[in-house]
This record gives structure tokens, sequence and C-alpha cells, in this order.
């Protein structure tokens, strides 16, 4: 067989793998959205008995979340793998499990133990994110326009996750309480993990040598070194440190706008909402151009959609604009998605991905954090402050773009 015909043999197959990827991504994306709001609702149980409830969903959400920094030493166990589907599908078994038995133990057993599970579910969330990701390419065919509608429905797969894996556990909790509710989010990653068994195997080049596990400063060096991964990876890094204000500064922009905190709540769906309208338009339109300067664009323009939500003099005016700086969050995934594939190392690209992914899941983390303490200064210079900061970072990833071409 011709090595055109081993090419069109192994992608077809792959291309049809695709809705189970998606189905498997948005499981798996949910169930990780969703951790958070699920533990912070099981601390509240009277079963529990905590006297601070709100202290205790605090440190138990953040075990969740803080562990993701340890990411690339897994992706690094994914590296190594042939194949990866294998520990992909260990990865979603343990938070699966880790996630529930929390979710069952709290409140029965000493604290120490739902913690430990839940920093052990924490550790696995970027292989639910990053890791997952790390296998769309061989999935898709090798054109430029098949990736990139791809990366569109990578990025929708987080837009319904992000929204629907919250609601369903919210729902969930009114419903059966909130113990079981995390017990439906370890059923959605087991069921995750069963389809990522039945994608197809990665096929590696014929001449490729073979793979060894490699070093954890390769994707460091990949990651941080000059060149194109380093300026996006800092551009999207600095988003997400805004991105991860907006709940926040959503609530306050509403409370200085007259307006109950529930209107806030409003206005943070309406950003969510913007980003999966736009990410099913980057789908059906996909993006094209170098994927670097698609990052920097789409960060510039997401900063000018933040400073105009710190601009808007009334309620309405300023659910359009949250709106539109959701939209502008999509393409800006999409292009991150794209750079990623585009530059990272095949023998590091699990690395790179899951990486990056726990780079801004920390930053987001910091942004949370840092619109809680910084409150008293008001939503409105805190947003024009966020714009600024993301700004600055794409303006200084393009004249470092320039000047690397230049040499």
């Amino acid at each position: 067989m011709s090595r055109a015909a081993e090419m069109v043999s192994s992608v077809v197959p792959a291309r049809r793998a695709l809705p189970r990827y998606l189905v498997a991504a948005t499981l798996a994306r949910g169930a990780d959205a969703g951790g958070a709001v699920g533990v912070v609702l099981l601390a509240t149980l009277p079963a529990v008995g905590a006297t601070r409830p709100a202290l205790l969903g605090g440190l138990l959400a953040t075990c969740l979340t803080a562990p993701h920094l340890l990411g690339p030493l897994l992706a690094r166990w994914l590296d190594r793998a042939e194949d990866g589907r294998g520990r992909l599908a260990v990865g979603f078994v343990t938070y699966a499990a880790a996630v529930a038995a929390a979710g069952l133990l709290l409140g029965r057993v000493p604290v120490g133990v739902p913690v430990a599970l839940l920093i052990a579910a924490g550790a696995c969330g970027p292989l639910l994110t990053g890791g997952l990701s790390s296998r769309l390419a061989a999935l898709l065919a090798p054109d430029e326009r098949a990736q990139r509608r791809g990366q569109g429905w990578d990025a929708v797969t987080y837009g319904i996750g992000a929204s629907a894996g919250p609601a369903v556990v919210a729902t969930l909790a009114a419903l059966v309480g909130p113990r079981m509710s995390l017990v439906g989010l370890g059923a959605a990653t087991l069921l995750a993990a069963a389809l990522v068994g039945t994608l197809p195997p990665r096929v590696p080049a014929r001449d490729s040598p073979a793979r060894v596990g490699p070093p954890a400063r390769g994707a460091l060096r990949a990651v941080l070194g000059p060149g194109p991964l380093r300026r996006v990876t800092g551009v999207t890094t600095v988003a997400a440190l805004t991105g991860g204000a907006i709940s926040v500064l959503a609530v306050a922009l509403a409370a200085d706008l007259g307006r109950q905190t529930v209107s806030g709540a409003l206005l943070a769906a309406v950003y969510g909402g913007g980003n999966l309208a736009a990410a099913l338009l980057v789908t059906a339109f996909p993006l094209t151009g170098a994927p670097e300067r698609l990052t920097v664009r789409w960060a510039a323009l997401g900063a000018v959609g933040i400073a105009l939500c710190a601009a808007v003099p009334s309620f309405p005016l300023a659910v359009v604009a949250f709106a539109l700086a959701g939209a502008a969050t999509a393409p800006l995934f999409a292009a991150t998605l794209a750079a990623r594939s585009a530059y990272a190392p095949d023998a590091v690209r699990a690395q790179v991905f899951v990486s990056t992914a726990a780079i801004k899941v920390a930053a987001a983390s910091l942004g949370t954090g840092l619109a809680g303490v910084l409150a008293p200064l008001g939503p409105r210079l805190l947003l024009v402050a966020g714009a600024s900061v993301t700004l600055a970072a794409a303006v200084v990833a393009a004249v470092s773009a320039r000047q690397w071409r230049d040499r």
C-alpha cells in the first residue's frame, strides 16, 4: 500500500471518531467545571457539620483547582505512551472515583480523607482538558480548514461544559442532593473514559523514531523558550487572569448599576453565552491565518470588549458588552488550540497541551482571588485594568514576534 493510501485509510476512521471525541470531551469538561460547584454545595449540607460552610466549600473547591498545576507531571507520563488512550482513561476513571467518593464520604469520615481525594481528582483535571485536546489533531483531516473547524468544535465542548456542568450539578443537587450530584459527575466522567477507549490509536509516522520518555525540560523549553509558543502562552495566561475575574466583577458591576446580585449572575451567564455562540460560529466559519497572529488579534479584541464592559452607563448596555466580551474568548481559545497543535514538538505534545491548560487554570484562579481582594477599588477600575494588561500583553507579543521574524 502506498504512503498516500495509508494516510487516507488512517484518516477516514479517525474522522468517524470525531463525534465520539466531542461527546467524551463535553462530558469530561462538564464534570471538570461542575466539580467545584458540587463541593461548594456539599459543604452546606447540615449532615457535613461545617461551622463555616463557605470556608469549607472554598477549601474543597481549591483542592480541585490548585492541583491542576501538577498537570505537566501527568502529561509527561502521557507523552511516554505509544498510544495514550489507556492512560487518559486511567486519569478519567481516577477523577470519577475520587470525586464520587469524596462526595459520599464528606462528613462521615475525617475531612482529610475527602480533601486528599479531591486533590487526586484535581491533579487529573488537566487530562480532561488539555490532555484530551492533544489527541484532536489526529482525528481530523490534515488540511488547515479541517483542523481549524475541529478546534472550533473543541471550543464548543468547553463552552457547553462550562455552562452545562454547573447547571446540571445545581439541578441534581436540588432533586437528589449534593452528594448524588457528585456521583453523577463521576458517572459522566466514566462514560467519557469509555468513549476515549474507542478512539483510534495514535499512528506514528513510519520514519519516526521510537517514542521514549521525553524529559520535562523539553516541554518547558517548548513553552517558555524563545518562539511562538511562549508568546501565545503569555498572552493567553494574561487573558485568563482577566477572564477569571469576570464572574466577581459582573456581580460588582450590577450593584454599581443599581441592580440586585442576581443581575450580576445574569451578566456572567451572558458572558458565557457569548462564548458559546462564538464557538459555534468559529466551527461553521473556521479561522484562517497564522495561529500566533490569530491569538494576539483575538486577545486584543477581547481586551476591547472588557473595556466596553467598564464604560457602560446602563444595565442593558452591560448585557450587550458582556456578550461581546464573551464572544471574543471562543476564537481566542480556538486560536490557542491551533497554536499548540502547530508549534508543539511531537515528543512533548501532550505536555505542552496540559501545561498550558494548567497555567491558564492557575491564572484564572488567581484572577478570581485578586478580584475579590481588590473589590474596594470598584468594578470599573478593575475591568479597565484587566483590559489594559491584556492589551499590553498582546502588543508585547506582536512586537516580539516581528523582531523574531526579522532576525
